[in-house]
């Protein structure tokens, strides 16, 4: 095995541990057609799924498995009112299984999210009942201070060019700390700790993942 790949696992053993500390269940993949196939497995015929956005889904081909599935999906994109958007929301909230990536992972296994809008966040604080998160190694970080910098300067500058948000790390290429209407870092959530054990489940994959 490659040097690199080896730390990967090692340090991806370490995280299980911290994990199962914190009422997480943690698996490791050695790349991203292993980790499909991990997502894929958690499902059960006749489930209803939903996701938060993310790249990292999209790289691993989850998302076009869904769309080819035959699962009851709550597809926030479908949905072309506010009235709509709402319906769907409540729909989303009591799914199955809420897929979703992380944005950083701190070494002693919290989980750091931050979102515009707050939809994917507050699927996983509750609502569905299980919480699959898929995230490359690239998301771990020392500790809360420097996945908040990560985030920020690091995933949220080309997220917003992706989404095509009127903001200064749009522009800059860096946080600037904004509050303009196209925030994309309204909420800052931290998971310390899974209170129902093992509804949140992280499947890290040795391979860079999204942003």
């Amino acid at each position: 095995m490659l040097p690199k790949k080896q730390n990967y696992e090692n340090l991806a053993d370490s995280l299980i541990e911290k994990f199962n500390l914190r009422g997480i269940e943690g698996y490791y993949c050695e790349n991203k057609e292993e980790a499909l196939m991990m997502a894929k497995r958690f499902l059960t015929p006749g489930c209803s799924v939903s996701w938060g956005g993310s790249e990292t889904l999209i790289e691993i081909g989850l998302i076009q498995e869904f769309e080819a599935s035959d699962y009851i999906l709550y597809d926030r994109s479908s949905a072309k009112t506010q009235e709509e958007r709402d319906a769907m929301y409540g729909k989303i909230v009591t799914c199955d299984y809420f897929f979703m990536s992380s944005n950083a992972i701190t070494l002693d296994g919290q989980l750091i999210n931050i979102d515009g809008s707050g939809n994917r966040v507050a699927c996983l604080i509750a609502g569905p009942q299980n919480v699959i998160i898929v995230a490359g190694m690239n998301k771990i970080v020392t500790d809360v201070n420097t996945g908040i910098e990560r985030v920020r300067n690091m995933a949220t500058p080309p997220n917003a060019v992706r989404l095509n948000k009127h903001t200064p790390c749009a522009e800059l290429g860096r946080c600037s700390n904004c509050l303009t209407e196209d925030c994309l870092c309204c909420q800052i959530v931290i998971t310390r700790k899974s209170r129902i054990p093992g509804r949140i489940k992280v499947i890290l994959v040795g391979e860079e993942l999204g942003y």
